[in-house]
């Protein structure tokens, strides 16, 4: 269930960002959702040798426990995996914010239960400025749809009552079927009656 979430921010001043630099190919070979938190980003996170690059936005010790993602336009573009939400996700990021997101991308992350935030260019260029400081934290308030910090920002963001819907109830689409286990039941105990 989503309903308030605060933070740890950092900021990947990158635009363009595509889901084979959030989740290089190499590593889709898995079935499950998790694991991937350890290849996210790899080709930056890491040295040739294995070694953290410490050039790297996430390798900085003061980012290491960040859970929003502050990122630059076009974030998730590319081939259309679903690694790349599950990657982000078992990283530990909750919220990804940008100016805009790939569509198939801004789905993959509602449906996996995370939050991407939409915002006016200008205002992600002041997110950015902010989140390269150590310790930035960000607020977020889904049933209102704000982001704040402590600073005295305050945004407001739109989402889809729908997908609203789902994230403060913490709901998947197959629980959204389930629910209507019921009238399903016995829709089927109809139709074997008059199939006999």
């Amino acid at each position: 269930m989503f309903t308030i979430f605060e933070g740890e921010a950092v900021a990947l001043d990158r635009a363009h960002v595509d889901t084979d630099q959030i989740i290089p190919k190499q590593f889709l070979k898995r079935i499950e959702k998790t694991g991937f938190g350890k290849y996210l980003f790899f080709d930056w996170r890491y040295n040739k040798d294995g070694s953290d690059n410490p050039e790297f936005e996430l390798n900085h010790p003061s980012k290491k426990n960040a859970s929003i993602l502050i990122a630059n336009e076009n974030f998730g573009c590319g081939s259309s995996r679903e690694h790349a939400p599950w990657a982000l996700l078992d990283y530990g990021f909750k919220v990804v914010i940008a100016p805009s997101f790939a569509d198939i991308f801004h789905q993959n992350c509602l449906k996996n239960g995370m939050l991407p935030i939409a915002l006016e260019e200008e205002k992600v260029k002041v997110l950015l400025e902010k989140g390269k400081n150590p310790s930035y934290k960000l607020k977020v308030d889904l049933e209102n749809q704000t982001i704040s910090d402590a600073e005295g920002l305050s945004e407001s963001f739109e989402v889809s009552s729908y997908w609203k819907k789902m994230l403060i109830n913490g709901w998947d689409e197959i629980e959204i079927t389930l629910q209507l286990d019921e009238q399903i039941n016995k829709y089927e105990k109809n139709r074997a009656l008059l199939t006999k």
